[in-house]
C-alpha cells in the first residue's frame, strides 16, 4: 500500500461576484481511501457545498464576493494496487463488455476516435489483442508526441495533437484514448496528483493519465511517462478532460498556478512502500479475477461505424 500526504492551495483575485466548481478532492474507491482531510477557505465565511457525480468525482462549489480567495485542501490518502503479469491480461470482446463500459468505446468531445480509425488500424490491427497491444499504443504516443508546455490549449483535441505532434499530459492522454477507442478498446481519462515525477519538469501539478478496460478491470497507463503509476492519486474520471477540470469558474477572476505538495510515507512494519516504476500491469479498480489470455480466443473486430444524421436547414 502507498500512503500519500497531500496539500493543494489555490489563490484567486475575484473582480466580480463569482461561482467556482472545484474537482480537487481525491476520489474514495474500493482501492483508494481518504483517511483524513481538511478543507479551509480564506476568508472563512465563503458559501460552499459539496456533491458527487455519476463518475464518483467529488465537487466543491463556492460562491465568493470580490476580493482575495484562498482554498487550502489537506489530505492523507491510502492507495492499494492490484498487479498482474501483462501476458495474462486480455482484451474484452465488444459483445462481452458491461453496459456501464460501452460508452467508453465511443467518440467524445476531445477524443474523436471516428476520425482516427484508419491511423489506429494501420498501426495496431496486426497485433494480437491484449495488454501488449495497449502498451504499444502508449509507446507509440510517447514516441510521436513531444512534451512542450504552452504548445496546446484547453480546446486542443486528439486530432490536433496527432497533426501537431506536441502537447502536455492532457494531450498525450487524449490521443492514446482516441486510438484505443478506434480499436474498440474502452478507455477513459483520469486526472491525478502525481508523485515521483522528474523535478526538472517543474513543480508538482495535476496530471492526466489513461485507464484501459481489459479483462474485466481498468488498468493504468501514462503515455507521457512522467510519473510512476503507483505514484498517482485519483482525482477525477471521465470520457475526456471536459469531465475532469480541476476548476470551473463563472465570473471575472485572476488566478495563479496551483500550489501542490505531495509526499509518500514509508513504513515496512505497516506495509507502506514508496511508489516505484515497474513493468507489471497495475490497476486500482476492484475487477474480477482474470483468466489467462488466449490471443486466438476471438478474431479482431472491424472498426466501429457510428451512424450520424446531418441536421437539415429548417429543422
Amino acid at each position: 500500500m502507498v500512503r500519500f500526504d497531500l496539500t493543494i492551495q489555490l489563490d484567486y483575485r475575484i473582480i466580480t461576484p463569482s461561482d467556482f466548481v472545484f474537482n480537487i478532492q481525491p476520489a474514495n474507491t474500493a482501492h483508494q481511501r481518504v483517511v483524513w482531510e481538511s478543507l479551509a477557505t480564506m476568508p472563512p465565511g465563503v458559501n460552499r457545498n459539496e456533491d458527487q457525480d455519476a463518475f464518483g468525482n467529488r465537487y466543491l462549489r463556492l460562491h465568493s464576493q470580490p476580493g482575495n480567495l484562498r482554498v487550502t485542501y489537506d489530505a492523507i490518502v491510502d492507495v492499494r494496487h492490484h498487479f498482474d503479469i501483462p501476458a495474462d491480461v486480455c482484451e474484452t470482446p465488444v459483445g462481452e463488455l458491461p453496459s456501464s463500459v460501452l460508452p467508453y468505446i465511443y467518440p467524445s468531445r476531445f477524443c474523436q476516435s471516428d476520425r482516427l480509425v484508419n491511423v489506429a488500424w494501420e498501426q495496431f490491427a496486426g497485433m494480437a489483442p491484449g495488454y501488449a497491444r495497449v502498451a504499444a499504443v502508449r509507446d507509440w504516443v510517447n514516441a510521436h508526441v513531444q512534451f512542450k508546455p504552452g504548445a496546446s490549449s484547453p480546446s486542443t483535441s486528439a486530432v490536433d495533437t496527432h497533426r501537431e505532434r506536441v502537447g502536455v499530459c492532457r494531450d498525450y492522454a487524449h490521443l492514446m484514448i482516441t486510438l484505443l477507442r478506434a480499436l474498440n478498446i474502452p478507455a477513459r481519462f483520469v486526472t491525478s496528483i502525481d508523485y515521483g515525477a522528474d523535478p526538472a519538469l517543474g513543480p508538482t501539478d495535476f496530471h492526466a493519465t489513461v485507464e484501459a478496460y481489459l479483462g474485466g478491470r481498468w488498468y493504468l497507463f501514462d503515455p507521457s511517462g512522467i510519473s510512476p503509476r503507483m505514484g498517482l492519486i485519483r482525482i477525477g474520471t471521465g470520457y475526456d478532460a471536459s469531465d475532469c477540470a480541476f476548476a470551473t469558474i463563472f465570473g471575472t477572476v485572476e488566478s495563479t498556478m496551483p500550489m501542490v505538495r505531495i509526499a509518500a510515507t514509508t513504513d515496512r512494519f505497516e506495509g507502506l512502500v514508496e511508489p516505484f516504476r515497474h513493468d507489471y500491469a497495475v490497476s486500482t479498480d476492484p475487477g474480477p479475477e482474470l483468466a489467462r489470455c488466449d490471443a486466438n480466443a476471438y478474431p479482431a473486430a472491424m472498426p466501429f461505424v457510428t451512424e450520424r444524421r446531418e441536421s437539415v436547414a429548417g429543422e
